[in-house]
């Protein structure tokens, strides 16, 4: 029953680290965050990445080169809901500021907390 019991638990946790949508972060454009000041990091495949003027860091890679990202607020251009929850959950933990957020398959609404994936 105990291993049961622990077993649930860590399919929980990751889970909950996957899927659970990280509060606190706006859905807006990568234009609108450079003119905020805050530094854009993509953390999408490298294949995927066209015209990006950001910091380009997948997140397969992140554990090795975050520390190129210089410290403050960061933007952050993730592929799916998937690789931003993971994303901005790690770079938290490494003590950058993650204010804002781009999806490829995002709509902004262009309020501040709202989350529309728009899938």
């Amino acid at each position: 029953m105990l291993y049961i019991a622990v077993l649930l638990l860590a399919i929980l946790f990751i889970a909950y680290r996957r899927y659970y949508p990280v509060k606190g972060i706006q859905c807006i454009r990568e234009s609108e965050a450079k003119e905020l000041g805050r530094t854009v990091v993509d953390i999408r495949h490298y294949h995927e990445v066209h015209d990006s003027i950001s910091i380009v860091i997948p997140y397969a890679y992140l554990k090795r080169f975050y520390s190129e990202i210089p410290q403050g607020s960061v933007h952050l251009i993730a592929g799916d809901r998937v690789e931003l929850n993971l994303g901005v959950r790690f770079l938290r933990k490494k003590g950058f500021k993650v204010r804002s957020y781009e999806l490829a398959t995002c709509k902004s609404k262009g309020k501040k907390g709202v989350f529309d994936y728009g899938v």
